[in-house]
């Protein structure tokens, strides 16, 4: 945005300009004038792929991204259960087994050493790996002996006796068995936690939110928490509705149409895989670190075909989570037959496409889909990954570049509570890529753009900067497209609706 002086009114853009140079005449009786000398004006920030539950009990409850060892981790699960009634289940969130000094994640063994009086249940930070106690497991019936009742995604032991460790839809089971046992999330926390993004700089998110099971648990019914706070969210939250069949997808979008101006519906998302740190991302060939394993295809195509028409008949997008070569090979697929089908290729996402072959990123780029990714995910996975991915497939790892220059839309996000919330610490890391891949390196101006213009271009609504729009922008210390570390760059604002907003978050990321 030109200038660094902005004159509302009615809560819209009335004029843009250089304070003294274009604002000489006083505003009329409902005007404002906004001035920010010395500082530099940016369309508000967006993130296209959020989950505002996740996030809240990150910031809320028990979060373990920095725990050290085995030990400091019995520790901090003794201290969080202290603040629980007796017997009440203990959800814990983001423990990062590669930070670990035993480098691998705990066991049931190692949890009932720690605390064996009540259920415990630790996800890994991607989310797609659980750890249960043997608590946990006897109240989902993964007892030693018993029949796999998920029909995989339960690791054992030597001898065939579940350890603890629970995959993909194998979490499930335990969260299901647990989830009434818990408290959920207090809507005022929701609430307090969403307010405070505006002190990131964000006037947008798009939402994940399941109509069905939670994606974590113990935070309760995501939508109908989301839909309660819904009238007093600061910013439009567009929402991705994560749902098991086409009648519970069509109550969600109505729910979400009525529910208040700040919400809407944006569509349906599933998943076509796992993680790359969980091993449970689909490859083509196996894992370097782990020759007996190529991930989990979660892709139904029948299923996912007749959700995709009951999402584009409600006016939604198809948004399927593919991070490996295979999972996002199967989903170009499918969307090159939507396609062919009619559906318009602006509404057809791929979130993550973390793992690609340059004849994917053609395909894509022919294809006319948009593709929202997490810079962030470079950050925090960039000591590991090489470990994981041959030399050949970490070429086309966030291949962000090649996909910009096929012509392929890009839309930003945190995925947060994977990630930190901070639009501009996802600036810094597409610009960085944390060592990997250099020349997949975006410039300041096309990190912006991905959480700008991207945002908008992923399903959300316009993100406006123009004379006669809505007043949405963020107010930054110094110009993000020419500096060497954008999260290092002051907020100084947000502007939401001509509201403006200033000061440090509410809530300290937790690592």
């Amino acid at each position: 945005m030109a200038g660094n002086t902005v004159l509302i009114d009615g809560g819209k853009i009335a004029a843009l300009g250089i304070a003294g140079r274009d604002f000489d005449q006083q505003p009329g009786n409902h005007a404002e004038v906004l001035s920010f000398p010395g500082a530099t004006i940016v369309p508000g920030l967006g993130d296209a792929h959020f989950h505002p539950l996740g996030y809240t009990a990150a910031v809320t409850r028990l979060s373990l991204k920095t725990t050290r060892d085995l030990a400091d981790l019995a520790d901090r699960l003794q201290a969080a259960a202290g603040r629980l009634r007796p017997g009440v289940p203990l959800i814990g969130q983001r423990l990062d087994d590669e930070a670990l000094a035993e480098r691998r994640l705990p066991d049931r063994h190692d949890l009932d050493r720690a605390l064996a009086d009540r259920p415990v249940v630790l996800y890994r930070y991607c989310g797609h790996v659980a750890v249960a106690n043997t608590a946990a497991l006897e109240a989902a019936a993964i007892v030693p002996g018993t029949v796999d009742p998920a029909g995989g995604g339960i690791d054992r032991d030597q001898s065939g006796v579940p350890n603890g460790i629970l995959r993909e839809t194998a979490v499930r089971l335990v969260a299901q068995a647990l989830g009434g046992r818990t408290e959920g999330l207090d809507p005022a926390d929701l609430l307090r936690a969403m307010s405070t993004l505006a002190a990131l700089g964000l006037t947008r998110l798009g939402a994940i939110v399941s109509a069905g099971d939670p994606i974590w648990c113990g935070v309760g019914d995501e939508l109908t928490s989301l839909i309660e706070v819904g009238p007093d969210l600061p910013f439009p939250v567009d929402v991705l509705v994560i749902a098991d069949d086409e009648a519970m997808l069509e109550s969600a979008a109505r729910r979400l149409s009525d529910a208040s101006p700040r919400l809407s519906f944006l569509g349906w998302k599933d998943f076509a895989d796992g993680s790359l740190g969980g091993h449970t991302a689909a490859l083509h060939t196996a894992y370097s670190d782990l020759p007996s394993e190529r991930g989990t295809l979660r892709l139904d195509p029948a299923h996912a075909r007749r959700m995709a028409k009951a999402t584009l008949g409600l006016g939604g997008m198809v948004a399927l989570h593919a991070i490996g070569d295979r999972a996002n090979d199967e989903v170009i697929d499918l969307f090159e037959e939507l396609v062919a089908n009619g559906a318009e290729p602006a509404r057809l996402r791929i979130e993550h496409a973390s793992v690609l072959s340059e004849r994917a990123v053609d395909r894509l780029g022919r294809l006319g889909v948009v593709v929202s990714i997490q810079p962030a995910f470079l950050a925090s996975e960039g000591g590991w990954l090489p470990k994981r991915i041959d030399p050949e497939r970490l070429r086309w790892t966030y291949p962000f570049r090649s996909l910009l220059e096929a012509g392929v839309r890009l839309a930003g996000g945190s995925d947060c509570p994977v990630e930190p919330p901070d639009p501009l610490w996802g600036m810094t890391a597409a610009c960085r890529r944390g060592g990997l891949t250099p020349s997949e390196s975006l410039t300041g101006a096309q990190a912006l753009g991905l959480f700008t213009d991207g945002v908008a271009a992923g399903g959300g609504r316009p993100l406006p900067t123009q004379v006669g729009q809505p007043a949405n922008f963020t107010v930054l210390g110094a110009d993000p497209t020419d500096h060497p570390a954008p999260h290092r760059i002051e907020m100084l604002a947000t502007v939401i609706d001509g509201v403006v907003f200033r000061g440090e978050p509410e809530f300290e990321w937790p690592g």
